[in-house]
């Protein structure tokens, strides 16, 4: 019995196995082609091709080792690469005797044979025995949406159809499976509906994405979407990472010119000092400076929860080394003095400031303290500590700033662009609103839907520029890597999108239509609409998402005396005015 069982596993042997297929495979194969050549069966042929074939088994690519139950295209083409090699050496040592159509008949018969039982067991080992009870269709034939295909393979969803906006595609398959346009899909379901449409166009411009959920939505009780390409888990398993469909997927832009390699330039082994580090976009660009592999990050900010939230998030990455965190304030100068002087950035990216306009409107003195103060204490240690480059982080309420956080970020701007900078390279990035940041309205709408109340909306006109929060931080950096001093950076924002038209996606997409949208009055300072130029004329870079705003001249002495006026005046507004004719304060919206 132990002698049985021994030879077993010995036969089990995943080289004893792929050798006993080698040998019975070919020896079916030739028998079959002498047979169809009306041929003697010649054993010693026969025996020497099964030699040069194991030989090569072994030593090619180890084939003997490729599991078949995990086999892909790759392993179709090493297995053809070990056979034909073989054949290469006997064809011609053999010409004289067979002919060539003999052999080259033999070695196609011999490959068909051995990816046939390697593709079936490759099917009956991968197939689900999970019962198939819900139904899914796909928008998008690309390798996204075939990868969560064959995902869906192992679950309850069954793949009804593919479907694509490529006319070139319809009604053709994709193992069996049709892909068909938006007009042939709602003609086939004919208003039934099915359990799941999945989005999977990660690349996509919004428009499509939009197109396919308006043309779509009524015949799924159910839409998912893989995430972007800037957020999407390669190694992953995509069929994990989709999520629902929400406001951000249909509003995003996904700049098409956006230069890896220019901001792994600007960023790779260098100190990367970023203030307002826990904040929407300061502790995105941090996550983004630790994909380019910065060298060091000082992280500063004034909120403790906040830096420590970016600070645990880029320490569990496993470069806990890397990560300096700096509870401080950007206003304190002899501190933040000390820390330049210890760690000597190369880059500096100031986005510390306070940008909620109702708030500063309430508190207009700390956030004139903290935006000009903060900005003058940033760019004036970077000059005295050399170092390469600063970039501001601005905003499109500096531009005609009807509030007084716009006024604050304009002043910071002109000081950028007068300074005497000497060899440090400064430069501004001005840029609208950010989606899903901490201040923005869509948590707001959120919220709202999230406990059954009507959103709240402050005008039906009202519009503003938004741009997702890694997109914008990836422009800024790329922004950065171009800048030779004095500009003010726009990022393109794309068009103004009209609030009310994004509450009601919103409440489209929570599928409660019991929700309103109600009005309740421009708030202190606020804008109808934003603006990200001063004036129309402006200077292209090699970057279509990327323009500089004119320079603006202004005396360095005269704006410092300014500003210290400012920060003593019992009438801080008219001091602003002093400084931006064109501040236009409403404080009674």
């Amino acid at each position: 019995m132990e002698l049985l069982i021994n030879f077993f596993r010995i036969l089990l042997n995943k080289k004893i196995l792929n050798f006993l297929v080698i040998a019975i495979l070919t020896f079916v194969s030739f028998a079959w082609t002498f047979f169809i050549f009306h041929t003697p069966f010649e054993i010693n042929l026969v025996l020497s091709i099964v030699a040069l074939r194991l030989i090569s088994s072994s030593i090619l690519f180890r084939n003997y080792s490729l599991s078949w139950s995990r086999a892909t295209q790759k392993t179709f083409l090493i297995k053809s690469v070990v056979y034909i090699t073989p054949f290469l050496l006997y064809a011609p040592y053999f010409h004289g005797e067979f002919r060539f159509a003999f052999l080259i008949s033999e070695l196609f018969l011999y490959l068909f044979l051995i990816n046939f039982l390697m593709f079936a067991y490759y099917y009956f080992a991968n197939k689900s025995s999970i019962k198939k009870t819900k139904s899914v269709v796909i928008f998008g034939a690309g390798s996204a949406g075939i990868k969560i295909a064959n995902e869906f393979k192992n679950s309850q969803y069954k793949v009804k159809y593919f479907c694509d906006d490529d006319v070139s595609l319809n009604d053709r398959s994709i193992d069996n499976i049709k892909i068909l346009s938006k007009k042939a899909l709602k003609n086939k379901l004919n208003n039934n509906k099915i359990d799941l449409l999945v989005v999977a166009i990660p690349s996509a411009d919004k428009s499509i994405i939009q197109s396919a959920i308006k043309d779509l939505k009524s015949n799924f009780k159910e839409i998912k979407i893989l995430p972007s390409l800037n957020n999407i888990l390669n190694s992953d398993n995509f069929a994990k990472q989709l999520k629902d469909i929400s406001v951000e997927d249909l509003l995003a832009r996904h700049p098409k010119d956006l230069d890896q390699t220019a901001i792994a330039n600007f960023i790779k082994d260098k100190t990367i000092l970023i203030t307002g580090a826990g904040g929407s976009i300061g502790s995105e660009i941090s996550r983004q400076c630790l994909v380019f592999k910065a060298k060091k990050l000082i992280l500063i900010d004034n909120s403790e929860i906040n830096l420590y939230h970016i600070e645990q998030e880029l320490a569990d990455k496993n470069n806990k080394e890397k990560i300096i965190p700096i509870l401080q304030s950007v206003v304190n100068l002899e501190t933040i003095d000390l820390i330049f002087a210890k760690y000597k950035p190369s880059v500096v990216i100031h986005a510390a400031a306070y940008k909620h306009v109702p708030l500063v409107e309430n508190n207009k003195n700390s956030a004139i303290v903290n935006n000009i103060v903060g900005t003058k204490n940033i760019i004036d240690l970077s000059i005295k500590y050399k170092v390469n480059k600063v970039v501001l982080i601005s905003t499109d309420k500096a531009v005609r700033p009807t509030n007084v956080m716009g006024a604050t970020k304009r002043i910071c701007e002109l000081y950028a662009q007068n300074v005497d900078s000497k060899d440090t390279i400064i430069s501004a990035v001005r840029f609208g609103n950010v989606l899903g940041s901490s201040g923005s309205v869509i948590p707001k709408f959120k919220n709202q839907i999230d406990a059954g109340k009507n959103i709240t909306v402050t005008h039906p006109d009202i519009t503003r520029y938004f741009m997702l929060i890694p997109e914008a931080c990836e422009l800024v950096l790329q922004a950065g890597s171009i800048g030779e001093g004095g500009e003010v950076f726009i990022l393109d924002m794309g068009e103004p999108i009209k609030i009310v038209d994004l509450a009601q996606k919103m409440i489209d997409l929570s599928g409660n239509n019991g929700i309103k949208i109600e009005f309740c009055g421009l708030r202190a300072g606020e804008k109808l609409y934003e603006e990200l130029l001063i004036n129309e004329s402006d200077i292209n870079t090699k970057y279509p998402s990327i323009t500089v705003a004119n320079s603006t001249n202004y005396s360095i002495e005269e704006l410092n005396k300014n500003i210290a006026d400012l920060l003593q005046s019992q009438n801080q507004l008219i001091n602003l005015k002093k400084i931006i004719p064109e501040f236009n304060h409403q404080p009674n919206n």
